[in-house]
């Protein structure tokens, strides 16, 4: 069946141009771009002054950081544009190893939403971390044989890479052997360093927080991916990338994004929207999300509205506030005036599903598990950074005899990492400012990369209640206070992902995310995704696994007092 899409406006990916063109479809790809007419085609829709552009491809984005199951993600996401996304399943693998990643392999497959796969390089992230699997090169090189795997993911060990790491160039080479590519992770290396880290095969990187720092990626030879998620915000530190020429070598991606903002505020339509609000090309742009990343990745004859191409085909009814009206995956209609077509999830294999819902290996933690010996006054607390995932050192002198150091006047409050896959009881205990709560206590199944069990609180009372909170649903989120759950989200897929529909999750999500900030948290903070990346070891500069405190810079564990 041949479809005509005509009396629209195509944004040309190529020449940066908006063009009066009609398009004509047949069997998923786009057989035309021209003056076609209605006695050419089976079914013709009239798209006067609509706007016709290639649907958007997150170029970097964790399925399990939304949350949702890749049928229920297709679902939230392709009424925003996007129809392409390339997912790094190291999350899952990080709990559930070899079995993780098939799981998601399988959870995906057929979806309308095409969905890519860059193998996981860093599981566990460092020799720091307790996880609940290690995967070598030995067992990630048989993956490569499946089509829907684009190269090795985020390469976050630089120290590795730095410091020529046997195991760590072994899945490089492995990579670079089977042509694929292999992305990049290393938030503030520059210089010589910076050179043995691309000279190693590594082509992009996610983690640019300055213009400075994107622009020397980019003269250096790497595609810069400019990341807007829930709390890791670069999009206005680095909008003048979205300017010639370095907008040639930049791609959208999400990274991490939380399910009440993509349902609020959007996915990759969001980032466009919000660089065309300040002043940038809205072509460029969706050059930026759609062809680039297709060409990065080596996706061919994908992301352009060209003869040839594959027909992801967006209707934008506002170019500006990129309005998604209608939605074509491969030429088939599957969102229309907005409303989205029904989606089959795929079958899993059962053993394969219980594998990865039975992830808790963990006794229920009691008050005292929380408590802090007192060896000295003066301690290191964790200070996050406002939009940034980069955290600071702060020596401060701690008041032992104010509730075992928590000190709400100047937001110190206490946060503990406990290990979950194991059942090893190592729990590593510390102070950390920038969250901001007064009361209560919050905790999460979800810390990268890990995923050791999170807690962050006010009293050490109501960090056990709410990490037993977390603990009996078997993984998820959860908020108390006083010792009474608030709000809870469930996510008993790895402890990273719900097995409900996506407006549930989102909603259970935006009334946990409400009572957090009822317990004082601001909503200028992103409080669960803040947390979730205070005991990523590979970011800057000082963060918590469950042995303790860990100076990033020098991979080592280093103590709380000082």
């Amino acid at each position: 069946m041949k479809r005509l899409l005509k009396n629209g406006t195509v944004v040309n990916v190529f020449s940066d141009t908006l063009d009066r063109e009609n398009v004509l479809i047949e069997d998923g790809r786009i057989i035309g771009v021209g003056a076609y007419t209605d006695d050419e085609a089976d079914v013709v829709e009239d798209v006067t002054g609509k706007y016709i552009c290639p649907g958007f491809i997150d170029g970097h984005m964790h399925i399990e950081s939304t949350m949702m199951t890749p049928a229920e993600l297709a679902k939230a996401v392709l009424i925003h544009g996007t129809t392409g996304i390339v997912a790094d399943p190291h999350e899952i693998a990080n709990v559930c190893g070899k079995n993780g990643i098939e799981y998601m392999l399988e959870a995906s497959e057929g979806l309308p939403l095409s969905v890519y796969f860059m193998l996981p390089s860093c599981v566990p992230s460092t020799p720091l971390d307790e996880a609940g699997a290690e995967l070598s090169a030995d067992d990630l090189r048989g993956f490569y044989e499946n089509g829907r795997i684009l190269g090795l993911a985020e390469m976050m060990n630089y120290v590795g890479v730095v410091n020529d790491d046997r195991e760590v160039l072994a899945k490089i080479d492995d990579a670079v052997k089977e042509g694929r590519v292999i992305d990049g992770h290393a938030p503030l290396l520059t210089g010589k360093d910076l050179d043995k880290y691309v000279t190693a095969g590594i082509q992009s990187d996610h983690e640019c927080s300055s213009f400075e720092e994107g622009c020397e990626r980019i003269r250096k030879g790497q595609w810069v991916m400019v990341r807007q998620g829930t709390a890791a915000r670069n999009l206005d530190d680095l909008i003048d990338l979205f300017d010639e020429p370095w907008n040639r070598r930049c791609l959208l991606v999400t990274d991490d994004k939380h399910p009440a903002d993509i349902f609020h505020d959007g996915h990759i339509d969001a980032i466009v929207r919000r660089a065309v609000a300040k002043g940038k090309s809205p072509c460029a742009a969706i050059r930026m999300a759609s062809i680039q990343a297709a060409g990065y990745f080596g996706l061919k004859r994908t992301g352009a509205v060209a003869p040839g191409y594959r027909a992801d085909i967006l209707i934008l009814s506002d170019l500006d506030k990129v309005e998604v009206e209608d939605v074509y995956a491969r030429g088939e209609k599957v969102v229309s005036q907005g409303c989205l077509t029904s989606i089959k999830t795929p079958s899993v294999d059962s053993s394969l599903y219980d594998a990865v819902r039975n992830s808790f290996n963990v006794r229920l933690q009691e008050a005292a598990d929380f408590f802090i010996q007192p060896e000295s006054d003066r301690c290191r607390v964790i200070r996050c950074i406002r939009r940034q995932l980069l955290t600071e050192e702060w020596i401060a002198e701690i008041d032992w005899n104010r509730d075992n150091g928590i000190d709400l006047e100047r937001d110190i409050l206490k946060i503990a990492v406990i290990e979950r896959h194991n059942n090893t009881g190592h729990r590593g205990l510390g102070f950390i400012n920038g969250i901001g709560l007064k009361k209560g206590a919050i905790a999460s199944s979800i810390s990268h990369d890990s995923h050791n069990l999170i807690v962050i609180g006010t009293s050490d009372e109501d960090m056990a209640a709410v990490a037993n909170a977390v603990i009996e649903q078997g993984g998820g989120c959860a908020a108390v206070c006083d010792g009474k759950v608030l709000a809870r989200v469930s996510l008993p897929i790895g402890g990273l992902m719900a097995d409900t529909p996506a407006e549930e999750i989102s909603r259970e999500h935006h009334e946990l995310m409400e009572s957090i900030y009822s317990l004082g948290a601001s909503e200028e903070v992103a409080p669960l995704m803040t947390m979730a990346f205070v005991s990523l070891t590979v970011i800057p500069f000082l963060k918590i696994n469950t042995f303790g405190l860990v100076d990033v810079e020098k991979q080592e564990q280093i103590s709380l007092y000082v």
